[in-house]
């Protein structure tokens, strides 16, 4: 069972902003996401070698001290794995097919609460 990567993904107020902050730290963006009639977007994924983080704005007002980060874990197979996540007696969410994950994900809480996506690659 082993994985490929783990990429952070940072809750910002304007990914827009914050693409430019991590360009100024080496960071490229890879792919973003502006919805229909949208004038900023709303996801990135941005690289530098083989550093990744993901960024997408935030529902709600960024609260520094409050920062949550999801962990996305990346897989060739996403029902496979989480069928040997189940059988392992680990709590797998459903598979869902959000835009930036055609492939699917779902998501594992880890014991301390940590918020784990598993997704395709």
């Amino acid at each position: 069972m082993a994985l490929r990567s783990l990429v952070p993904m940072a809750f910002v107020q304007s990914v827009r902003r914050s693409i430019a902050f991590y360009a100024k730290l080496g960071f490229e963006a890879g792919n973003t996401h502006t919805p229909e009639g949208g004038d900023e977007p709303v996801w990135a994924w941005l690289q530098s070698g083989g550093a990744h983080i993901m960024l997408a704005r935030a529902s709600e007002p960024v609260e520094p001290g409050k920062q949550a980060v999801l962990f996305y874990i990346y897989s060739p197979d996403v029902a496979d794995f989480r069928r040997r996540l189940i059988d392992a007696d680990v709590e797998a969410g459903p598979i869902q097919f959000p835009f930036y994950a055609p492939g699917g994900e779902f998501r594992v809480t880890d014991l301390d609460g940590y918020v784990l996506m598993i997704t395709h690659t």
